[in-house]
């Protein structure tokens, strides 16, 4: 497993932007697919985005794409979730999350983060 820090959540106007990073510890991050999760207050976790381990091939939710790129550095232990044109209902906790495979099922995933909590006002 890894242990993951997320950091850059924050408050940010509507059509705002913010980057999200989270930075993991451990020398078996680059083995590792990663995701971003969101949960807002009384609704489910729900998955935002997801990378490869070579941060290649990528997946997002239809109420993200086009809006939020992730990406990652296996130099730096570091996955990031560049959020652009945000709404309201983009506010959430966001959580990043390690998994063996290329996954968006959230039950899937073994390390999770604390979260970071971003809200979008309008």
């Amino acid at each position: 497993q890894v242990q993951l820090v997320e950091s850059g959540g924050g408050l940010v106007q509507a059509g705002g932007s913010l980057r999200l990073s989270c930075a993991a510890s451990g020398r078996t991050f680059s083995r590792y697919a990663m995701g971003w999760f969101r949960q807002a207050p009384g609704k489910e976790r729900e998955f935002v985005a997801a990378i490869s381990w070579s941060g290649g091939p990528s997946y997002y939710a239809d109420s993200v794409k086009g809006r939020f790129t992730i990406s990652r550095d296996n130099a730096k232990n570091t996955v990031y979730l560049e959020m652009n044109s945000l709404k309201p209902e983009d506010t959430a906790v966001y959580y990043c999350a390690a998994a063996r495979r290329l996954i968006t099922t959230p039950t899937m995933y073994d390390s999770w983060g604390q979260g970071t909590q971003v809200t979008v006002s309008s």
